[in-house]
């Protein structure tokens, strides 16, 4: 079912592992980091500077791209990777996410109580997700079928089942009812791309269950039992970064390890290792490039300033504006090798178009780096040497 795809083993180190994961469009060495190009563009940068800087592999946005321009147009321009100049691998999303933002808004703003007050979700029942369109406000609904129709026709090699992910706060009562609906929406989903499978995609199926330990270990049975080519761990990971690691935890627990195993959704450096560490092999979100627009810039814990625990600079900082440093000294990115700080936080005080295109050249490499460097520490069996120079 999956004769164009692959994935290879190449070395251990304790539970993690360097691996070689194969798609028509090229090989992606893991664990590897996926950027967020959720409108069809990583924002602020052409194609050939994501290669420049290292990039395997990018995502975009079923739900977004299904509203705007739709798959159909995507399509007849040739697929996604035509229609947005990359030549790698792509992996998209199901759009089950966005019923969770849409509901209830960001995981950050999950956790922290907000709420904006409205919301686009109409309905969420057994055919799939009422909502209406952010582009157009017409009302439309989302089906497994048709997640997997408009994945079909986006082109992506990598595609995942679709899903509900629930907030945290949710009982127990309604998790359960929601991982049963997703899976009955993945059984859905599967059955759909094995209808259209012509052997240039391959499905991820999802292990939900919010932060209970049996209803993950459900999930993870649910997943392995079926035929997906791989494992996307999705839905609520808690309230806190520690219950955030336990819930990764059990839910890795059991899963089939032949499978490439992703993370969904998460991306800051120490949560990185702390998942490599169980095995996971592939991790996707917006934080670098987002934080990048905003003036903030990755660096290792030795570069760090004022307040240690956060894993980026404010280059709109005064001090950067007597700095002629680069972001980090290291770091073999086009911004560090011909930018200063002081530059940079001229930049983005003139409000220069260059300066968010500039970080976020620099926050692309510099988790690329992170990821070679990973690999290499599994590789090496020095991994916690590896951890020690980056957070």
């Amino acid at each position: 079912m999956y004769r164009n795809f692959g994935f290879d083993v190449i070395d251990c180190y304790e539970k993690s592992r360097a691996g070689l994961l194969k798609t028509p469009h090229g090989e992606i060495e893991t664990p590897a980091f996926i950027f967020c190009g959720t409108k069809a563009t990583v924002k602020g940068l052409f194609p050939c500077q994501l290669i420049d800087a290292g990039t395997q592999l990018v995502l975009s946005n079923t739900y977004h791209l299904f509203s705007n321009p739709g798959a159909d147009s995507i399509k007849k321009r040739g697929g996604l990777h035509k229609f947005m100049g990359w030549p790698g691998p792509l992996l998209t999303d199901s759009g089950g996410f966005q019923i969770f933002s849409l509901g209830h808004g960001s995981v950050a703003d999950e956790i922290k109580g907000r709420r904006s007050g409205t919301s686009n979700l109409i309905e969420i029942n057994e055919q799939g997700a009422v909502f209406k369109s952010y582009w157009d406000g017409n009302v439309q609904l989302l089906t497994p079928e048709k997640s997997v129709e408009t994945q079909r026709n986006l082109g992506a090699d990598l595609i995942v089942a679709f899903d509900e992910c629930t907030p945290y706060h949710s009982d127990k009562n309604y998790t359960a009812a929601a991982m049963e609906r997703s899976h009955r929406w993945e059984k859905r989903s599967l059955e759909e791309f094995i209808r259209g499978n012509d052997f240039s995609q391959a499905i991820y199926g999802v292990v939900q269950g919010g932060v209970y330990l049996d209803l993950r270990k459900r999930s993870a049975e649910f997943v392995n039992e079926n035929p997906f080519f791989a494992t996307a761990i999705g839905g609520t990971l808690g309230a806190s970064k520690e219950q955030m690691y336990e819930v990764v935890e059990m839910a890795m627990d059991g899963l089939d390890a032949v499978r490439p195993i992703h993370l969904l959704g998460i991306g800051g450096i120490a949560d990185i290792f702390r998942g490599v560490a169980l095995g996971i092999d592939t991790f996707d979100c917006v934080h670098p490039t987002r934080i990048a627009r905003h003036g903030n810039a990755l660096v290792k814990v030795c570069h760090r300033t004022g307040d240690s625990s956060r894993e980026h600079i404010n280059l709109w900082s005064a001090s950067c504006s007597v700095d002629d440093d680069p972001i980090e000294p290291d770091c073999d990115c086009f911004t560090c090798k011909n930018f200063s700080r002081a530059y940079l936080h001229y930049l983005l005080k003139a409000r220069e178009l260059l300066a968010p295109s500039a970080i976020t050249i620099h926050n692309v490499r510099f988790m690329n780096r992170l990821m070679e460097e990973i690999r290499g520490g599994i590789i090496n069996k020095n991994l916690k040497y590896v951890k020690d120079k980056w957070c």
